[in-house]
């Protein structure tokens, strides 16, 4: 039998796959940028003389608006850390600035909290056409500046210590440490002259973009904590991150990877921006990186 275009079922295949496409979409708005979890990693990257354990939580793109109950349900409940970092985006929106600050004080780390800020902390966030992720380049917006000073102000009266384009030589109990911080590469308001690393301490790089990994891993750095590309927030099964948003390859737009000798941690965030509140394959997330002390007869093992 000879199938003829006229012959296929064309209307019942058009209503399957626009139902499918709205089933994803309300599945991805609905239910999983609001699925929030915890993972875990074990590192043996800690120095011989150093403790035998350091656990980071790694936060990141909170996007935070007002409101926001259940992402504020899901800081609260998170488990207590030696050491607290944000890399940045607390911000939604800057009418949501006392929020953010009351929605991560429970997570302050018991030896230091750290954060740098991002875009969507200095300027009102607008909309964007979608298609505009893809291309390699974006024509520059006009952007109203938002509350960024204020923001800094009410984290550091919460004991948080703000690290933008700075490196400062500090302990954490009984490791020292030499730490480095970078404000928003995506926006290129890092600073890399500030980078250059000058002791033989264990090395901790904070920063918002990972568009800065590449320099700071060849500076020795031995740990690097970055945010930004949400994971691509938007993924498909076998294909991965659709767009990453920075210059970093698909394949490591999130979690675990290793450039030279450095470990990298690229988080997905917890959330989205305003005006896209969907992800698809790629659940929002918190991380305890759980630091330990590096048998002295090995070299760094990647935990998993």
């Amino acid at each position: 039998m000879v199938v003829t275009v006229d012959s296929l079922p064309v209307l019942p295949v058009l209503v399957v796959i626009l139902v499918c496409g709205a089933l994803c979409v309300a599945y991805g708005v609905l239910i999983e940028r609001r699925w929030f979890r915890l993972r875990r990693y074990d590192l043996a990257i800690l120095p011989p003389g150093g403790p035998e354990r350091l656990d980071i939580l790694h936060l990141s793109d909170l996007h935070v608006v007002r409101g926001d109950a259940a992402k504020r349900r899901f800081l609260g409940g998170l488990p207590a850390a030696d050491v607290t970092v944000v890399t940045g985006d607390f911000l939604a929106e800057p009418e949501a600035v006392e929020n953010a600050v009351a929605a991560v004080r429970a997570t302050r780390g018991r030896l230091a909290s750290w954060f740098v800020l991002g875009s969507n902390d200095y300027f009102v966030p607008k909309p964007l056409n979608y298609l505009s992720y893809f291309r390699r380049t974006r024509a520059r917006r006009l952007a109203q500046g938002g509350r960024s000073a204020d923001l800094i102000a009410q984290l550091t009266a919460d004991g948080w210590i703000d690290l933008t384009n700075s490196r400062r030589d500090t302990d954490l109990g009984e490791l020292p440490i030499e730490l480095l911080g970078l404000d928003d590469a995506h926006i290129r308001w890092h600073d890399l002259r500030v980078a250059p690393k000058t002791t033989t301490r264990f090395g901790i790089a904070v920063m918002h973009s990972p568009d800065s990994v590449p320099e700071v891993a060849a500076l020795s750095y031995d740990l690097l904590l970055a945010g930004h590309t949400h994971g691509g927030q938007v993924c498909l099964p076998l294909v991965g991150a659709l767009v990453t948003n920075c210059s970093m390859p698909r394949r490591l737009v999130e979690g675990l990877s290793r450039m030279g000798t450095a470990i990298v941690h690229t988080s997905r965030g917890l959330g989205t921006s305003k005006y896209a509140p969907f992800r698809f394959w790629c659940r929002p997330e918190a991380t305890i990186l759980r630091l330990r002390r590096r048998p002295a007869a090995t070299l760094n093992d990647l935990g998993t």
